[in-house]
């Protein structure tokens, strides 16, 4: 069982050294897939906010988001992923989400805490959900566009979603949108470049969708 109050309270448990400090980062990202694979393996308890939620409140804003950017080609882009996020929108999932898993938030346990040899999970942002929408933070963190596809097939297959790579990806859409949403607010008309890139990739081919099949996007 993973215990939310504990991801809050385990910064005394951790060392200095983190997942961002491997120097292969092919490598911090199959230990960042393997804790998050820990995390989503069990419902969410009672009473955490849910990305039901969340997804309503960034659909009900998408076309204003949409309408406020200044390039044309984002509007496309982000009008594909408001279509994709639309897709899955009535299945939110119930997992347990820490919502900003990136390399800075995964540190070595202290051997003096018990945790000796594990990599412990800091600073949650506890969500209910699918865990597709958990893959956009290990992507766009030591962002590397080279690298975005064999991030998302190796992140998926951690989580268990190989054969369900179309849920996943639209779902990492909907951080893009969220994300859009967000900088919409305070007062932005463009995307950031690395979300644009990371929708670009998921959108336009190359991910795959069960073994053997590549999804082509358009």
């Amino acid at each position: 069982m993973v215990d939310v109050a504990g991801m809050r309270e385990t910064a005394g448990a951790v060392g200095a050294a983190g997942v961002a400090d491997v120097a292969d980062v092919r490598g911090a990202v199959g230990v960042l897939g393997e804790v998050l694979a820990r995390l989503v393996a069990v419902p969410a308890p009672e009473g955490l906010r849910t990305l039901g939620g969340a997804v309503e409140r960034m659909l009900a804003a998408a076309p204003e988001t949409v309408g406020r950017l200044a390039d044309a080609s984002e509007r496309r882009l982000l009008a594909d992923c408001v279509a994709a996020v639309r897709e899955v929108a009535g299945e939110p999932g119930d997992r347990l989400l820490h919502w900003d898993l990136h390399y800075d938030n995964i540190l070595a346990g202290r051997a003096d805490t018990g945790r000796a040899g594990q990599w412990v999970a800091l600073d949650p942002k506890p969500l209910a959900g699918d865990p597709g929408f958990e893959l956009f933070p290990a992507l766009v963190n030591l962002f590397d566009a080279g690298e975005v596809v064999w991030r998302f097939d190796a992140l998926t297959e951690a989580v268990g979603l190989e054969r369900d790579r179309g849920r996943a990806r639209a779902w990492t859409l909907g951080r893009v949108l969220q994300n859009a949403v967000w900088g919409a607010g305070t007062g932005g008309h463009r995307m950031v470049p690395e979300h644009a890139e990371i929708a670009r990739q998921l959108l336009g081919g190359g991910v795959t969708v069960r073994a053997g099949v590549r999804w082509c996007g358009g």
